[in-house]
């Protein structure tokens, strides 16, 4: 009698069609390699096209501050001061915004209000980008000059450094708006992705906590976002990945100015994707055109930084932690 029969278990069954284990392998390793190739030919095309601006102008693109298309003189500081600028005011406000909404809905919030929040919160991030921009323009620029600019003026307008800070046309556009209309547009992402992180964490290891004797801050910060760390900064960093490329409610906003007068977070300011939004279309062919792609090149730059960057802060956090241990 069969070994397998003897313990009253049906012999295995044999493998009817092997060649499926092997067309879902193939299937799988193309679609892996097809978005490497995708990637490495928007970077060919991306570099073959500005290829004349880089010739031209190697990389003293990146510091030169000169953007005057009938002189054929082409600089990106102005740009990518202003991309950067505007991500960073973004993710100030966005990141502990999201972290308060995601820490009241997951451990403050009565039952009944969860889902109709949640669900409000999530879709902000439905909301068409031009729509912000108007939303920005006619409503909030207003604002922001009247009841911000204004008095930040009255206040520090003698104060050394604080006063440069504050100075310009208090007209309500420039970087400090953009910047808080891009945390608008990203804390709907930050949030979600903290939330959903913070409600995986296992019940055990909170109520452990809370039977320790320790507060629901202490339990956030010494329980939760240890355990749901790589969630949270990849929430962050698919935020910052918005920000840096949002284009039509930044273009509202910012001033669209390629001249850098003064540090004041009230100037306006140009961004990559306000210029290359403004000007590709009617720019022909030539250092113009290419310049324009050489931004494109350069934002991308910036994007792989951001990400290669947080891949290295997530490895330098576990490796601190078994240090720990």
């Amino acid at each position: 009698m069969d070994r397998t029969e003897s313990h009253g278990r049906p012999p295995p069954k044999k493998r009817v069609a092997p060649w499926a284990d092997t067309l879902f392998a193939v299937l799988a390793h193309s679609a892996a390699w097809l978005t490497l190739a995708l990637l490495a030919g928007i970077i060919v095309s991306l570099v073959i096209g500005a290829a004349p601006a880089i010739r031209e102008f190697g990389l003293g693109f990146l510091w030169s501050t000169d953007w005057d298309p009938v002189k054929d003189k082409y600089g990106g500081l102005v740009m990518i001061y202003g991309t950067l600028m505007t991500s960073l005011i973004a993710l100030v406000i966005a990141v502990p915004v999201s972290f308060g909404i995601a820490l009241f809905l997951t451990e403050l919030s009565p039952a009944w209000l969860k889902r109709p929040l949640g669900t409000a919160i999530e879709l902000l991030a439905a909301v068409p980008s031009i729509v912000y921009g108007m939303w920005g323009l006619l409503v909030f620029s207003p604002l922001l000059s009247t009841y911000v600019q204004q008095p930040l003026q009255a206040v520090f307008g003698g104060v050394p450094y604080l006063g440069a800070l504050v100075s310009g046309p208090p007209v309500g556009i420039g970087l400090l708006s953009a910047g808080i209309i891009l945390a608008i547009m990203i804390i709907p992402f930050i949030a979600s992705v903290m939330r959903d992180v913070f409600e995986v964490t296992p019940p055990l290891l909170k109520e452990s906590a809370y039977g320790l004797g320790s507060t629901t801050w202490e339990v956030m910060f010494k329980v939760v976002l240890p355990y749901t760390k790589t969630g949270v900064v990849g929430g962050i960093m698919l935020g910052l990945g918005r920000a840096l490329g949002e284009t039509m409610a930044v273009t509202f906003v910012i001033g669209n100015q390629s001249q850098l007068n003064s540090a004041s977070l009230f100037e306006a300011a140009n961004s990559i994707t306000s210029v290359l939004a403004n000007e590709f279309a009617e720019a022909g062919a030539g250092l113009h055109q290419a310049s324009l792609i050489y931004l494109g090149l350069v934002l991308f730059f910036i994007t792989f930084v951001v990400l290669a960057f947080s891949k290295l802060l997530l490895a330098q956090l576990k490796k601190s932690e078994g240090m720990r241990t």
